[in-house]
């Protein structure tokens, strides 16, 4: 009596029950609550397997389609894997009518299932939210007696029915390849009521691989995460206009948008694939579009990009767009041909004059240097509360025919540290559905080591905007570390805070030592080696199960990332704040060689392997090496010898009105007054209102931006503004050949010593067009004096990394 009280129990709290001889951990218990809110409690239990044995039969269309077909083995598969017995596929006339006449749990995917009970399909129509412009996904799960009935509304939705009913007995698929395959160990599978529908409001919910990166394991995990296996039937939106255009114009990147004959020439080279009904790509190449047509020149001056610091040319290649589909229409209008096209680089902010984009054009929204870290909602990131404005315009223009294209973490020029977005993400994704996208395709190199859960928790989202992120982390810990979930929770929970509560709004690794500070990795540390102690038990075991492997396995690939972040740090925190190079070169190879170690575990976790230009530019974690192992012969004596480390701190003074020449910030008196009697009260959020008529004082081995100078209104701080410092000059060292090298340095910039201009360095305002050094060396020898100096630098930011980054020095040439 009391066994059977507790598998009703089990039903009503799990929904699909999952008695195992032993008591749920309670993490489960509140995922499986969270999942079965559908599911009524009452009914016996159907038992799946029980100790070793199953008498279940999986039922699949004998023509089952290629996912259909892949969704009954890996029932079975997982079956086997969680009870130790593997149920048989019946899959002829002969065995499916066998199935079907006996008394055993059937369980029936796909067609089958809609051919035993065809109200099924209606059932399948109730939760549809979207348009089906390109395809409509909605899942169905129901038991009836000893059937089963798992079935979707096409081929791959087959597939995500066995997905669902596999995640109630606790299966997961955190990351690509078996290493983030969570399968428990379940000898009793039972199933109580079950009655689910679902739908997702996306018809896209996909990612791809670029950049060589390795793609093991990506299909099924798109699958199993209730993915998308591509963008279905949206049009190409790869970069192709410039050969439609060639003829036109030697540089297609002047082309005159509004021209009649540039729309009359690109329909006469499209018309043959439109008639088709064939899709193509009509999208901007990969840079920035400039014109001298008057028509064109009119349109851009309707609005500023302050992101490419240009004009737009939304407007005008938006009615370069119209008019070609709208010719195209008419001359084939039963054509269902669809032309896809980039909102990109300075066409991502929305036309100004009120348009509609004709029916048969698709657009994909790409914010390539919008702010990847907060969500649309953030009070700490305008940008992104802009991009969201975007978003709500961009799809009022294209009517619904809009996508998302997006860029993981993965993609940025980093350093294989952990960057999460599913906090980000979890808010823009409400913001998707209730705009009516079409849904969300996201550019990857997978870079495990850097997106970890990412991409899982996105499919999540994808899926359902409203799941429990909280929930799925509380059940990942013990699914994926076992008995070292504790401290792991606290170690990853730790690094998702301080990224969640960062005030950085740029992206790439200057703001590594932003996120990544003494406190937290200290936190990182302490977790990481507890995890350790508590598995090392498992560790001295001789026979493990598949599962304590994978535990080992894991905490294996956790410690080397903890190792990699810790030392990439360390080498940071030597060059930028102690202009030592030998040792951050030290550290720096260290990091790589465990890099090797990462990448040799398992080819997701890095992509650096298939990026040829890693080891070709500065902008690469080799190539900061390279640059520390050239900057040391500045001060080693090779071909410089190191004479003054500048001071770590340097007052310094926002100038947005651009009086400092004219008030003479080189070299007035510096009153800190102010700062020394109110810095306690301004916190690193707060800085953004700090008196611009006040000196302060500044670190320069971190960009500005994240030391707090930003505007009131917490955008980037863009204007002028003056670091300043003093220096004693010995009569001995005056008489050398001296140098000042900034090794890190943004922006234009003007030299000032004792109040002379004497050096000026310029920069393209869009930071990431310079060389990756970000260096500047000035001549000084013979200007300083014997005794104090002045030495005053101003700059310009226009976009937003600004100032010193990495700590000067002056040395002695040879």
């Amino acid at each position: 009596m009391i066994r059977t009280y507790l598998l009703i129990f089990q039903a009503l709290i799990l929904g699909i029950t999952l008695a195992t001889g032993t008591k749920p951990s309670w993490s489960e218990e509140i995922s499986a609550q969270s999942k079965g809110k559908e599911i009524q409690s009452g009914a016996q239990a159907l038992v799946i397997a029980d100790k070793g044995k199953t008498t279940a039969v999986i039922v699949v269309a004998e023509k089952a389609g290629p996912e259909e077909q892949l969704a009954a083995q890996d029932l079975a598969k997982y079956i086997g894997m969680m009870s130790g017995s593997t149920p048989v596929i019946a899959q002829t006339p002969e065995t499916i009518a066998a199935a079907l006449q006996g008394k055993g749990p059937v369980l029936l995917v796909g067609q089958e299932a809609l051919k035993a009970d065809p109200s099924l399909a209606n059932e399948l129509k109730k939760p549809v939210t979207v348009q089906g412009l390109l395809r409509s996904d909605a899942i169905v799960l129901q038991r009836r007696g000893n059937r089963v009935y798992l079935a979707g509304s096409n081929d791959l939705s087959h597939y995500y029915a066995v997905i669902e009913l596999l995640r109630r007995w606790g299966c997961r698929w955190y990351l690509p390849t078996e290493f983030g395959e969570c399968i428990p160990r379940k000898p009793r599978l039972t199933i109580g009521d079950l009655e689910y529908t679902s739908a997702p409001p996306f018809e896209i919910r996909s990612y791809w691989i670029s950049w060589l990166g390795d793609r093991t394991g990506m299909e099924d995990f798109q699958r199993r995460n209730f993915m998308t296996l591509g963008k279905g039937g949206f049009p190409p939106t790869g970069h192709a206009l410039g050969k439609y255009v060639r003829e036109l114009e030697k540089d297609v990147f002047r082309i005159p948008l509004t021209a009649p004959e540039t729309a009359e020439h690109i329909v006469n080279k499209v018309a043959e694939k439109y008639a088709a009904g064939e899709s193509f790509s009509l999208s901007m190449e990969d840079g920035v579009y400039e014109s001298s047509y008057p028509g064109d020149k009119k349109l851009m001056r309707l609005q500023w990009d302050k992101y490419y610091l240009r004009w737009s040319v939304t407007d005008p290649f938006l009615e370069l767009y119209n008019n070609v589909a709208d010719t195209l229409q008419k001359k084939y209008p039963d054509s269902p041909a669809k032309i896809g096209f980039l909102a990109y680089t300075n066409m991502t902010i929305p036309p100004v004059r009120e348009m509609k984009a004709e029916k048969s054009l698709f657009c994909e929204l790409a914010p390539i240097d919008i702010d990847p870290i907060h969500g649309m909602d953030s009070l700490q990131s305008p940008p992104r509360q802009e991009y969201k404005a975007s978003l709500y315009k961009w799809a009022e223009v294209m009517d619904g025919r809009l996508a998302i294209y997006d860029y993981d973490q993965g993609m940025l020029v980093w350093r294989d540290l952990p960057n999460p977005s599913h906090q980000a993400f979890a808010q823009d994704v409400q913001h998707y559905r209730k705009a009516g996208i079409l849904g969300i395709h996201t550019e990857s190199r997978n870079a495990i080591a850097t997106t970890f859960l990412n991409l899982s928790l996105r499919g999540q989202l994808m899926w359902d905007p409203d799941a429990d992120i909280q929930a799925e982390l509380a059940e990942f810990y013990p699914k994926f570390y076992g008995p070292a979930a504790q401290p792991m929770q606290a170690y990853w929970e730790a690094i998702f805070q301080a990224w969640q509560e960062t005030i950085v709004t740029e992206h790439e690794y200057f703001l590594a030592p932003a996120i990544y500070t003494p406190s937290l990795l200290k936190t990182m540390k302490a977790r990481m080696k507890e995890a350790e102690v508590l598995l090392e038990p498992l560790r001295k075991k001789k026979n493990r199960s598949r599962n304590e492997q994978l535990y080992l396995d894991r905490i294996a690939f956790t410690r080397m990332s903890c190792d990699i972040t810790t030392l990439y740090l360390a080498m940071v925190r030597a060059a930028a704040s102690d202009i030592d190079y030998n040792k951050a070169v030290q550290l720096g190879e260290n990091a790589l060689v465990i890099r090797e170690e990462l990448t040799a575990m398992n080819g997701t976790f890095t992509t650096y392997k298939g990026m040829k230009v890693e080891n070709t530019g500065y902008a690469w974690w080799p190539g900061e090496v390279r640059q520390y192992r050239e900057l040391e012969q500045w001060v080693n004596g090779d071909k410089g010898e190191l004479v003054l480390k500048l001071p770590l701190e340097w007052a310094f003074h926002r100038d947005p009105k651009n009086i400092g020449v004219k008030n003479n910030f080189a070299t007035e008196p510096m009153d800190l007054t102010f700062w020394q009697a109110n810095r306690g009260t301004y916190t690193l959020d707060l800085l953004k209102d700090y008196p611009v008529t006040e000196w302060e004082m500044l670190r320069t081995d971190l960009y500005m931006q994240a030391q707090g100078v930003r505007n009131p209104d917490r955008q980037s701080y863009t204007g002028y503004a003056w670091y300043r410092t003093e220096v004693d000059i010995s009569a001995e060292q005056a008489d050398k050949k001296l140098h000042l090298r900034f090794p890190g340095l943004f922006n234009e910039c003007w030299l000032y010593l004792n109040g002379e201009e004497l050096a000026h360095r310029e920069q393209n305002p869009l930071w990431w067009n310079n060389d990756y050094r970000f260096e500047w060396d000035v001549d000084l020898t013979g200007k300083p004096k014997q005794g104090e100096n002045i030495l005053a630098l101003r700059l310009e930011s226009r976009h937003h990394f600004a100032g010193m980054f990495r700590r000067p020095f002056i040395y002695a040439a040879q």
